[in-house]
């Protein structure tokens, strides 16, 4: 359910994003953390998946290129600073958690997938 702060948190342009998708919208709190693989942002395509937001995260997981499972492969990043370091994706962040994003030249998929949420 959408608080009054996820409603003033979420742009026109999300709630437009959310809506072309028939999604569900919650707010990415720039105060809380996401998952960031800094060092793959240079790389192709650019993904990311929304889990269900825990201990002070947004549930968001942000990549380039290929998912590594290494230990240290993601960096804690405030949500705040994403239009920094990917302002492309910055329109998708208010879809709720389930969702999945791939970005890459003349591509952008948005889907659904029940799995990260463990249905």
């Amino acid at each position: 359910m959408r608080t009054a702060r996820d409603e003033a948190l979420i742009s026109d342009e999300q709630a437009s994003v959310c809506a072309a998708h028939s999604a569900d919208s919650i707010a990415c709190d720039p105060d809380m953390k996401v998952g960031i693989a800094l060092a793959t942002l240079g790389h192709l395509p650019l993904n990311a998946l929304r889990h269900r937001p825990e201990n002070g995260t947004t549930g968001w997981y942000i990549w380039g290129g290929n998912l590594s499972e290494a230990p240290e492969f993601f960096q804690p990043l405030h949500a705040g600073h994403l239009s920094e370091y990917v302002p492309q994706l910055v329109r998708y962040l208010a879809l709720a958690p389930g969702w999945r994003v791939l970005i890459a030249p003349a591509q952008v998929d948005v889907w659904y997938d029940a799995g990260l949420l463990g249905e």
